[in-house]
């Protein structure tokens, strides 16, 4: 397939699809779970996820009394959102801000992936991230606060550590710099190591913090089977490289480690690697690329794990901590993953949230239940201080709204509500009562340009019901959604004075709830026709333009060989030989957007399935980002972007099982905004979770073919766009027709 970004990423093998299988829970089960002495996923009061949202590739410092977590911005075009920070004074409470780092001149920077940050001897922060758009590079900023602004290390856009160092043709990627005792920083970097011959090491020059030299190789078999993210650190006179194994994408990563006397080593693998894995009921899935945190001697491993249940692809990936214990000065103790996290390191001044565990109800809420998948995002998950579980509604429709009761009259000074995605913002408004019945405005947000977690609303009122209304989100497509909502009967100071910059975007377009496209051979009224064709082909008809009967109007244009055929059950259709059908004149709205429902319906015939290409339909340019879940398109072959592309196998859908070559089928796709569903004759054929970011920059509607020519080779009876999700029962319905209709 012509579509992935990555050429290194066709090497890895497609994992197959996984999912886990959770029980719907009510608000007195999530209390039973609270009082046992093991959590699980669900657990009220887990400490683990440590943050709210979608983050990746952790590194965790401590400068002054404030501790920091740099984070890749994860489930976005293949880990592509914001340069983002998180920051608190307690290891509990943590508060999100977006960083100003500037783009390149060349390039208009979407990665910003692994990033590190160092202090320097002249006292300035330094922040390292890498980046795939210009080559795999390590680019480097500096500025006299952790949090920036950061200014550019070099002007001219030199990378830091660029791709080919130490030898030809290596990625530089996942840096992590480490200080020695004589004040040295070494670099220690790599991915994809298993197919470029090991990690990579090298020394930064300390003055200027912006070049590298003496790189070195570190040999595959001194750390054995690896992928990505090494991390050092130094325990009495040994140097500890810690790395991460096998793949990120599913239930393989891990953790792993060698040691050595000397920075550059020969290492010795550790005696009981790995030391961080999936654990035994999956709940803790994909553990891996890490930092450490030590504290008063104490040592914790901060790293990311999948969300649960699991996004496709293995890239909404969420931060959490565990305790990690030396054996002896070069042993590392096997990490047990927790959803409790650890104790508090420093006792917290927070007073107490009045929301925890309170009665909560909500317009709707989202309930997954398809291929062996069953989860519900309840309203209670909302009230339950564990950032792996939030109320969702059940569909991107607004508004939608949330309400606790609190239990009793009392005062409600602040309320910080945690939406699903940090980096964007929300609309909405916060209402009080006293009696559930009568209504008044706690804080308007209705018109907010804002984003960020948690959102603060400060007021002075008596009430015992609270009600947040989801008004609209920036992005088309995503959902009313909430990790946690808190409510203080106090005021009291954050840990910094931070405030993240208005969006300049307006809120997201929602659905119309319309037919768009309306293709169908057999309204032969609408086909402008060119000549009878004297070809063999009984009854074969050339054409110019047909009409479009959905709701965006105008008239596809044929484009190659397409003509219009009945077959021997007499079904008229379209036969694509080699040729596509693309609508004239009509850029494709802006509902269709990032994450925004959509569902596709169409009747084929295919007589040859077991190849590349046969794109039914296309609306998304995969060249404006070039980025997993940034282009959707429909396909029917027998490979893995077979029912959906993604440009990238990981999240790419497949049919399982494949629909026979030279029958009739009615097809249809579906996606709400947060499952994709694949339908054949009425059926379920496949399904996976999603979070699209569909670019439709000068995107056109195409039938027949991608925007890379991936002809479809087969007939076509008709062809429909809806901008929302149909129901299951509505497309088994579909399919009961005769082709075509």
């Amino acid at each position: 397939m012509k579509h992935c970004y990555f050429t290194l990423l066709l090497a890895i093998l497609l994992p197959a699809l996984t999912v886990q299988t959770l029980s719907a829970v009510n608000t007195e089960k999530n209390t039973q779970s609270a009082k046992s002495t093991k959590l699980v996923a669900n657990s009220p009061g887990a400490g683990n996820p440590l943050l709210p949202g979608y983050f990746a590739d952790p590194t965790i410092v401590k400068f002054g009394d404030i501790y920091y977590i740099y984070a890749t911005t994860d489930n976005e075009m293949l880990a592509s959102g914001a340069p983002t920070l998180w920051y608190s004074n307690d290891m509990q409470h943590w508060y999100n801000y977006i960083m100003d780092v500037p783009t390149l001149s060349s390039v208009n920077l979407r990665n910003f992936w692994a990033p590190d940050i160092i202090k320097g001897d002249n006292g300035l922060y330094y922040l390292y991230f890498g980046n795939c758009q210009a080559g795999c590079n390590i680019y480097g900023y500096h500025s006299e606060q952790p949090e920036g602004p950061w200014r550019k290390l070099h002007a001219d856009d030199k990378p830091v550590i660029e791709v080919g160092f130490p030898r030809r043709g290596f990625p530089s990627l996942d840096a992590q710099f480490f200080k020695d005792d004589d004040g040295k920083i070494y670099a220690y970097w790599g991915t994809w190591v298993h197919y470029n011959g090991g990690y990579a090491a090298g020394e930064l020059d300390n003055k200027t913090m912006a070049s590298m030299k003496s790189g070195v190789n570190i040999p595959l078999n001194q750390t054995p089977e690896p992928f990505e993210a090494a991390y050092m650190m130094k325990r009495n006179g040994y140097y500890i490289l810690m790395y991460s194994g096998a793949s990120c994408h599913d239930e393989t990563y891990n953790v792993r480690y060698a040691y050595s006397k000397n920075p550059f080593g020969p290492f010795t693998p550790g005696a009981n690697n790995p030391i961080l894995s999936t654990n035994a009921d999956q709940s803790v899935h994909g553990p891996g690329h890490h930092s450490v945190l030590e504290n008063k001697g104490d040592y914790y491993i901060v790293y990311h794990r999948h969300d649960y249940p699991m996004t496709r692809g293995g890239m909404s990936r969420q931060t959490c901590i565990d305790s990690l214990i030396f054996e002896n000065d070069s042993t590392i103790r096997t990490v047990i993953p927790s959803h409790k996290g650890i104790a508090p390191i420093v006792k917290s001044r927070m007073p107490s949230d009045k929301a925890y565990g309170v009665k909560t109800t909500a317009s709707s809420y989202y309930q997954l239940n398809t291929k062996g998948l069953a989860y519900d995002y309840l309203p209670s998950y909302a009230t339950d201080r564990n950032n792996a579980t939030l109320w969702k509604a059940a569909a991107n429709t607004f508004p939608q709204h949330l309400v606790l009761d609190l239990g009793k009259v009392g005062t409600i000074r602040r309320v910080m509500t945690q939406f699903e995605f940090a980096s964007y913002y929300y609309q909405y408004t916060l209402e009080y009562s006293k009696d559930g019945q009568t209504w008044s405005l706690y804080a308007d947000r209705s018109d907010n340009r804002t984003p960020g977690s948690p959102m603060i609303d400060d007021n002075k009122v008596k009430a015992r019901y609270l009600r947040l209304n989801v008004l609209g989100t920036e992005k088309p497509g995503l959902l009313a959604a909430v990790w946690n909502i808190m409510v203080y009967d106090k005021l009291f100071e954050t840990p910094l004075p931070l405030q993240n910059k208005p969006s300049n975007e307006g809120p997201g377009a929602v659905s119309t709830k319309r037919l768009l496209i309306d293709l169908n051979a057999q309204n032969t009224v609408t086909i402008e026709a060119a000549q009878t064709s004297s070809d063999s082909t009984a009854g074969a008809m050339t054409f110019t333009s047909v009409h479009n009967n959905g709701s965006l109007g105008s008239v596809f244009t044929r484009r190659g060989d397409v003509r219009l055929v009945t077959d021997e059950t007499g079904v008229k259709a379209f036969s694509f030989t080699d040729g596509y059908l693309i609508l004239k004149g009509v850029t494709v709205p802006e509902q269709l957007a990032w994450n925004g429902a959509f569902t596709v319906t169409t009747w084929v015939k295919n007589p040859t399935v077991e190849r590349e290409g046969e794109c039914l339909f296309s609306w998304c340019n995969r060249h404006v980002w070039g980025l997993a879940n940034s282009y959707n398109a429909l396909f029917y072959n027998s490979s893995g972007h077979g029912a959906m592309a993604h440009l990238d196998g990981h999240f790419d859908m497949r049919y399982r099982p494949l629909p026979a070559a030279n029958l009739w089928h009615h097809i249809a796709l579906t996606f709400d905004g947060v499952e994709e569903r694949i339908y054949v004759d009425g059926q379920l054929n496949n399904a996976q979770l999603m979070t699209l970011a569909s670019a439709i920059e000068k995107a056109r509607f195409i039938v027949g073919s991608s925007d890379m020519g991936e002809n479809y080779s087969g007939l076509m009876a008709s062809l429909q766009l809806y901008d929302y999700a149909l129901t299951p029962e509505q497309v088994t319905d579909m399919a009961k027709h005769t082709p075509g209709f």
